[in-house]
């Protein structure tokens, strides 16, 4: 399986941007879909993810309210809708799955990560 992120770029403060991660095999029914990033100087840190079944979600505290994570099942390609985005959402993000679950030190595949600078 091989993973790509891409939507990442650069936005003021307040604004908006829409992550995509399109997968390159059959990943849906088994394994458990992520966001994570990480920051100058920071360690990975996870941002979200999607249960295999598709019926939980789990977001970090800090983007509660703002972020929200979905997926397209014909697509093969799972998103990250993130809203409001602050100073301290910049980092460079990237999408992993897990076997039944997806953590910041337990991943079965990650993609490359995309870009995301918010300016205030």
């Amino acid at each position: 399986v091989q993973l790509q992120a891409s939507g990442g770029g650069s936005v003021q403060a307040g604004g908006s941007l829409k992550l995509s991660c399109a997968a390159s095999g059959d990943i849906f029914g088994d394994y458990a879909r992520g966001w994570f990033r990480q920051g100058p100087g920071k360690d990975t840190q996870f941002v979200a993810a999607l249960s295999p079944d598709d019926t939980r979600t789990y977001y970090r505290d800090s983007v509660k309210g703002r972020f929200t994570i979905s997926n397209d099942n014909a697509k093969n390609t799972f998103y990250l809708q993130m809203s409001n985005l602050k100073p301290e959402d910049t980092a460079v993000y990237f999408c992993a799955l897990g076997l039944g679950a997806v953590t910041a030190t337990g991943m079965d595949y990650r993609g490359k990560g995309t870009l995301v600078t918010v300016s205030s």
